[in-house]
C-alpha cells in the first residue's frame, strides 16, 4: 500500500474517530491536540491494514471503533453481546422440546438463534455478506412469527386449516425480499420493510386479543398474561430500538465523550452501553415470542392445558398436562 493512500482525505476522515486504546492520555495530548490526531490518524492506519477480514464491505458501520482491540474482530462490544440473543433463544428452544410443543415453535426459537448467530459473524467482520446473515434472518424469522398469527383454527394439520396458504405466501415473501434487497442493498429498505412486518404482528396481536370469538378459547386469565407479556416485550424492543438511533444521530459526541474518558474505561462504559441496547431488543423479542405462543396455543389448542411460570425471574411456557402435540 503506497504512504500517500493511508493519509488519504476519505481514510483521515474515517481514522479520525478511532482512538488509541494503547496509548493514556497524556498532558502532551491536552496540550497539542494535534499531535493526539496524528497519533490516531496512524495508529488507525496500523490496525486498519491488519483486520483479518479486510476493509468493511457492509453497507452500515457503527458508532462503534473497529478493530480497537482486534484484528479479527471488528465491533468487539457489538458482536460478544450477541451471545445474550443466543442464549435466550436456546432457552426457548429447550421450552419447545422439554415441553413437547408443535415443531412450529421450535423453528422460530431456532430462527432467533439464527439472527442471533448472523449478528455475531456480521458485527465480527463487517462484510457485506455478514450483513445479510444477519439482516436477512430478521426479515424471515419476524414475517414466520406473524403468518403463524394468522392461523386460528383449531389444531395443527395443514389438511384441516390454512396453514399451507400461508406457508406459500411465507415462501413467496421471502424468496422476493431477498431478491430485491440483495439487488438494492439499501438498509433503509431493510428496516422499513422490517417495522412493516413488527408493525402488522403488533396489530394482529391485539385484534387476537379483543376479537370477541377468539375470546371465547382465550379466557381473561391467559388472556391478561398474555398481553402483559406481548406489551412489555414490545416496549422492551423499541426502547432498545430509540437507544440505537440515539446512538447513530449522536454518534461524534458520544465518540468525544469516550475519548475524554480514555481507555480500557471508556470500553467499560461502551461495552455495558451496547450490550444493555442489544438485551433490550434480545428481552423484547422473547417476551414477545413467549406471549404469542402462548397465545396461539390456547386459540388452536386448550387453554387449560398451557401456562407462563417464572424460572429465575424469566417467564417460561409450560405445558399443565403432558399430552402428545399433533
Amino acid at each position: 500500500m503506497e504512504p500517500d493512500s493511508l493519509l488519504s482525505p476519505s481514510r483521515l476522515s474515517f481514522l479520525s474517530s478511532l482512538s488509541l486504546p494503547s496509548l493514556p492520555k497524556t498532558t502532551a495530548q491536552h496540550s497539542y491536540p494535534h499531535m493526539a490526531a496524528f497519533a490516531n490518524v496512524t495508529a488507525g492506519a496500523f490496525l486498519s491494514s491488519r483486520a483479518f477480514w479486510g476493509p468493511v464491505t457492509a453497507t452500515l458501520d457503527w458508532c462503534e471503533a473497529n478493530y480497537q482491540f482486534s484484528r479479527y474482530i471488528a465491533e468487539a462490544a457489538n458482536t460478544f453481546s450477541n451471545l445474550f440473543t443466543v442464549a435466550l433463544a436456546v432457552y426457548g428452544s429447550w421450552q419447545s422440546v422439554s415441553e413437547n410443543l408443535p415443531a412450529r415453535y421450535l423453528a422460530g426459537w431456532m430462527g432467533f438463534a439464527l439472527v442471533g448467530i448472523g449478528s455475531f459473524i456480521f458485527h465480527a467482520t463487517l462484510l457485506f455478506e455478514a450483513q445479510l446473515m444477519d439482516e436477512l434472518p430478521m426479515v424471515y424469522v419476524a414475517s414466520y412469527c406473524c403468518a403463524i398469527l394468522f392461523d386460528t383454527s383449531q389444531g395443527f394439520s395443514f389438511r384441516d386449516s390454512n396453514a399451507l396458504q400461508l406457508s406459500i405466501i411465507f415462501i413467496a415473501f421471502n424468496a422476493l425480499f431477498t431478491w430485491s434487497y440483495y439487488l438494492s442493498r439499501d438498509p433503509v429498505y431493510h428496516q422499513v420493510v422490517f417495522a412493516t412486518i413488527m408493525f402488522t404482528t403488533l396489530f394482529r396481536t391485539l385484534y387476537l386479543l379483543r376479537n370477541g370469538d377468539i375470546a371465547k378459547r382465550l379466557p381473561v386469565g391467559p388472556r391478561s398474561a398474555v398481553t402483559r407479556l406481548f406489551l412489555t416485550g414490545a416496549g422492551t424492543f423499541a426502547s432498545g430500538f430509540l437507544i440505537w438511533n440515539l446512538d447513530n444521530v449522536f454518534c461524534s459526541k458520544v465518540t468525544q465523550w469516550k475519548n475524554s474518558i480514555g481507555w480500557p474505561a471508556a470500553f467499560v462504559l461502551e461495552g455495558k452501553y451496547i450490550r444493555h441496547l442489544f438485551r433490550r431488543r434480545a428481552t423484547g423479542t422473547y417476551l414477545m415470542l413467549v406471549g404469542n405462543t402462548c397465545m396461539t396455543l390456547c386459540i388452536k389448542d386448550e387453554h387449560a392445558n398451557y401456562a407462563v411460570k417464572k424460572f429465575l425471574g424469566i417467564p417460561r411456557l409450560v405445558r399443565v398436562q403432558k399430552v402428545k402435540s399433533q
